[in-house]
């Protein structure tokens, strides 16, 4: 099984970010092959300082390896430095239907909230396709909400294949019944209904664009304030507290000791503790799961040239998965010489 998936590098990464993706990303690097990349080239989209984007790409592969990713068992590389994708990305793009990027749901939910519609943004869902075709992706962790950009990728290949690969059958997509494979392989989904979806300190989703974030390798004084200004409701102490859409308990649930959950739980909802107790034990759960993760981030960030080592051993590794792809589509185009 191929596993493939990506991490924007649009902002400080963040406990969300842990939680809902990396932490899934680390435990699947066991599963399979298992192929992660910085979307560096995505980032664009957001990122418009160079300086900055090449620190946030550095900050993101430390984060992934000071979190528990092994790079002589996963792949890890930088997007950009696989220069194969560029085209697959025009190529793929031929053939998208532009209703398709017109319905695309990153489309109108950022174009809903004022961010500009620039090309970038519109031609996002191919280039993740693009992304995951090139590599001959089997699996797609992926959130609920990129379900549909997946869908895109699957319609697109097999309209790729249907048009390029003579006697290909949609129907039987691996070659069932003698009918030949299709150059691009259709990748399944695999979200994890486990995953979790953590509220940011102002109760929303916690996501960078929000502003609403706690930072994983952030300052202890930074950390300590944004969990300290976590928003509550008026509850008094010897109040039963309501755990539906509050961001405190999610993050303790997902950060306190198993053996000490229970206890937490039981009086949140019987009441007897104030918010304020609660969240300077979060405090506490937090440097009691990420401190020495955070050690580890430091020591990489401290050691660049080394970075750069290992993602570029990753980009010649997942090129040697995405050479004979790209080998098959530009003789199937046309654009080389096929046999």
């Amino acid at each position: 099984m191929r596993i493939l998936s990506g991490v924007q590098p649009s902002g400080k990464l963040h406990l969300g970010n842990y939680f809902g993706a990396i932490r899934q990303f680390v435990e699947l690097q066991h599963k399979g092959e298992a192929l992660y990349f910085i979307a560096n080239l995505h980032a664009l989209n957001s990122v418009r300082d160079g300086r900055l984007a090449y620190a946030l790409t550095l900050e993101t592969a430390a984060a992934f390896l000071a979190l528990g990713l092994d790079a002589d068992k996963a792949i890890l590389f930088r997007q950009s430095d696989i220069g194969e994708l560029g085209e697959a990305y025009w190529v793929l793009g031929t053939l998208v239907p532009m209703g398709n990027l017109e319905r695309a749901h990153s489309y109108k939910d950022k174009k809903a909230r004022g961010l500009p519609a620039d090309f970038g943004l519109f031609a996002y869902p191919v280039l993740m396709a693009a992304d995951i075709l090139i590599y001959g992706s089997d699996v797609v962790p992926v959130g609920k909400d990129q379900i549909q950009h997946l869908e895109f990728c699957r319609d697109w290949a097999t309209k790729f294949n249907v048009a390029y690969v003579p006697g290909y059958d949609a129907a039987n997509p691996n070659g069932e019944n003698g009918s030949p494979q299709g150059i691009f392989k259709l990748p399944e989904a695999f979200v994890c209904e486990e995953t979790a979806v953590l509220l940011g300190i102002d109760g929303q989703k916690m996501s960078k664009s929000y502003g609403n974030t706690i930072e994983l390798f952030g300052e202890d004084k930074e950390v300590k304030k944004k969990m300290m200004s976590i928003k509550t409701d008026s509850s008094p102490i010897e109040a039963p507290k309501p755990a539906e859409n509050s961001a405190l308990f999610g993050l303790l649930q997902a950060m306190a000791p198993p053996g000490e959950w229970p206890e937490i739980e039981t009086s949140w909802r019987e009441g007897g503790i104030g918010y304020g107790t609660y969240k300077k034990k979060l405090v506490d759960y937090f440097h009691l799961y990420f401190d020495e993760p955070r050690k580890r981030f430091a020591e990489l960030m401290g050691d660049k040239a080394e970075l750069e080592k290992i993602l570029e051993k990753g980009a010649q590794r997942a090129r040697a998965y995405a050479a004979p792809i790209i080998q098959k589509m530009r003789a199937a185009v046309g654009i080389s010489r096929s046999g």
